[in-house]
């Protein structure tokens, strides 16, 4: 079985996920990705999964060592492969772009945006994910004014993702509240596997 090793350490996102992503294209049956943040344990670690990768990790010195190992299934080339079939629809996902609705006034803008995420817990088919991005990810942190309505639909099983890369241009990290962070690999992966994407 072929072994890799992807040393992301100092590497912004979404650089580890894309090296390891690459590491399981070209073969690998386990890889060992070193990283240096949190946020890279946590991304690489959820893309490896999604695709079905079983992951441990190993904490030395500053660093975390990621063990992935492929599905069984990907260990056993000799079988017949399946027949092909078409691709469900993806996830409909709602892109949200800014923390205002529409364009013109900006007060407006911030009421209609509360009425619509407060009206989307009253309805009982709502987009399975969720993606915030630009300044959209201030409705996502501390003091947003849809918190409440974002843990709401959280708690139906909707999927809550905020762009790293908005969240530290905005300096609020650590003030997300609801939700994950993502990065740009897995925010195009969603939506180019989404069934339908919808802005707000």
């Amino acid at each position: 079985m072929m072994t890799k090793t992807v040393d992301a350490r100092g590497l912004a996102c979404p650089q580890p996920v894309i090296l390891t992503r690459k590491a399981m294209q070209e073969g690998a049956g386990r890889i060992t990705v070193i990283v240096d943040s949190e946020t890279a344990v946590v991304n690489v670690t959820r893309m490896a999964q999604k695709a079905g990768w079983q992951v441990a990790q190993e904490r030395q010195d500053n660093a975390v060592y990621l063990h992935l190992t492929a599905p069984a299934a990907a260990e056993q080339p000799q079988e017949a492969p399946a027949p092909a079939v078409s691709a469900p629809a993806g996830p409909t996902v709602l892109l949200v772009k800014s923390n205002r609705m529409g364009h013109g006034d900006d007060e407006l803008g911030e009421i209609l945006i509360r009425g619509f995420f407060h009206t989307l817990t009253e309805m009982e088919d709502v987009p399975e994910v969720f993606i915030f991005l630009n300044s959209g990810v201030k409705l996502t942190t501390e003091g947003s004014p849809v918190l409440d309505d974002l843990r709401a639909l959280e708690e139906r099983g909707v999927e809550i993702y905020s762009c790293g890369t908005c969240l530290n241009f905005f300096g609020l990290t650590e003030a997300l509240k609801v939700g994950a962070v993502s990065n740009m690999y897995s925010i195009g992966e969603t939506l180019l596997s989404a069934g339908k994407v919808i802005s707000p």
